[in-house]
């Protein structure tokens, strides 16, 4: 079968597709044919050797996948030959088949195509747990969204809204806050390219308090990290809670804990992946949530680009570069 394969740490450059060895379903696990894999923000760190799980090379990308079940091994009975599923994982995904733990696979409801189905859990997935489990979001409070036209950033403007709160994007673009517009916020910021200097950290904290209100947002989701971390702390509403999603704008930024302090806030970190095997049956429920709603029409994510497995390096390297609007997913067509 063919698969993207990184032999050694780097950026996109790295990777290029390969023939290997198909997958065998061991016991208790089921091998599914790929349809397409869902690009997100840790596949550009596991490349680069920089996430929490690295695994050795050589190995291939892709934690989000979408397909159907070719080979079960033995004792295995909640999946069969046959079956849609959406297998989530650390890695290994940008290939035409995946072995995976039967258990964690997810049916596919009738009508989702391998597309959408790629793009739901990781982003819905996290922000779900983000607000519900680790913020507990309340109706009519007020959230802002650094990095509002991600994948990620898109699901927490649908789910903040969908939650009764004031849900305020923050983006790089005009374009991009009008998308999230399009998506359910009710008002939006553009920011500007970091690193900021005092006055440019003082100006962007404005900028953030004038779109939240003079009383800061009661909770802030923030998938970017680096310069706008600070800055956006220094605008929370009293007692709010700054979840701690990822960090696509680059670095990972040093917070004075006085801010802390002197807003009586929470940093609260949002590590969805470890979280999902620790708390299984919570993710079931979780994810039972998300499929109702996507099948309600609540939910949908907004896929703007799709590669061909050929181009898997271009998909990563167009998420790395901060070009991306919602999700991309690769494809085995």
């Amino acid at each position: 079968m063919r698969a993207v394969i990184a032999r050694s740490y780097g950026g996109p450059e790295v990777l290029a597709v390969e023939e290997v060895p198909t997958p065998k379903a061991g016991a208790g696990q089921a091998v599914v044919a790929v349809k397409a894999c869902g690009v997100n923000f840790p596949d550009t760190l596991i490349i680069a050797g920089k996430y929490q799980f690295k695994p050795e090379p050589p190995f291939s990308p892709g934690g989000e996948v979408a397909g159907v079940v070719t080979e079960v091994g033995e004792g295995v009975t909640a999946v069969k030959v046959g079956d849609r599923v959406i297998a989530l994982m650390p890695w290994g995904g940008y290939a035409e088949a995946v072995v995976a733990d039967a258990t964690r696979l997810v049916p596919i409801p009738e009508g989702v195509d391998f597309v959408q189905a790629a793009s739901l859990l990781t982003t819905y997935g996290t922000t779900i747990h983000a607000f519900v489990d680790r913020a507990q979001l309340k109706k009519g409070e007020s959230v802002l969204v650094l990095g509002a036209a991600g994948g990620v950033g898109l699901a927490a403007v649908q789910l903040g809204k969908l939650m009764g709160a004031r849900v305020i994007a923050a983006a790089s673009t005009e374009e991009k806050v009008q998308l999230c517009k399009q998506h359910g916020a009710d008002g939006g910021v553009v920011y500007g390219r970091g690193p900021f200097d005092r006055d440019g950290q003082r100006a962007l904290t404005q900028l953030f308090k004038d779109a939240t209100g003079p009383d800061g947002a009661n909770v802030i989701y923030d998938a970017i990290g680096d310069a706008y971390a600070e800055p956006a702390l220094r605008s929370i509403a009293w007692e709010g809670r700054y979840l701690v999603v990822g960090f696509a704008a680059g670095e990972i930024p040093k917070i004075p804990l006085n801010l802390a302090l002197l807003k009586g806030c929470e940093i609260v970190g949002v590590f969805w992946g470890d979280w999902v095997r620790r708390n299984p049956e919570h993710h079931r429920r979780n994810v039972a949530e998300l499929m109702a709603l996507y099948e309600a029409g609540k939910i949908r994510p907004y896929v703007s680009e799709r590669f061909p497995l050929a181009q898997g390096a271009q998909a990563i390297a167009r998420l790395a570069n901060r070009q991306v609007l919602g999700k991309v997913v690769v494809t085995m067509d």
